[in-house]
């Protein structure tokens, strides 16, 4: 699993103290991104009627995948322990396949670095990238 220094795990708190009252934009355009960028993975919400950017249920996702990087964050000494019914929700009800984890992840940093260029440092940069991979790993735990 990615190693978060005691230093990683104090920038990404402060980073997110920072950012989170701006969760629910960060995720609604992270996942318009993300179904933009990478189309393959709309297959796993053919059940919405409308995917465009813009659409409700693209922000409903978003704000519930932000709520949930938020938990991470809380439970950033134990991600394994503390995703468990997560990784249960995402391997066995909903049947993601995992590699769709790092997508969402890359494109929730884009969004980051966009809407916060001054705070998002090399430093907060690489703290984030390893939360997120982390927190990627974690909610893969399940499909072992």
């Amino acid at each position: 699993m990615t190693t978060l220094s005691a230093k990683d795990k104090e920038v990404v708190k402060a980073f997110w103290a920072k950012v989170s009252g701006k969760g629910e934009e960060i995720g609604t355009d992270a996942v318009a991104r993300m179904l933009t960028v990478y189309p393959q993975t709309k297959t796993y919400f053919s059940h919405w009627k409308d995917q465009s950017p813009s659409s409700p249920s693209v922000r409903k996702h978003g704000i519930t995948v932000m709520a949930g990087v938020g938990d991470a964050v809380t439970k950033i000494d134990d991600l394994k322990g503390g995703l468990v019914s997560l990784s249960e929700l995402h391997a066995f009800t909903l049947r993601v396949d995992p590699a769709n984890f790092k997508i969402l992840s890359h494109n929730i940093l884009v969004v980051m670095a966009i809407m916060f260029p001054k705070a998002f440092t090399p430093e907060v940069h690489v703290a984030m990238d390893k939360f997120l991979a982390a927190l990627s790993l974690a909610l893969a735990e399940k499909y072992r």
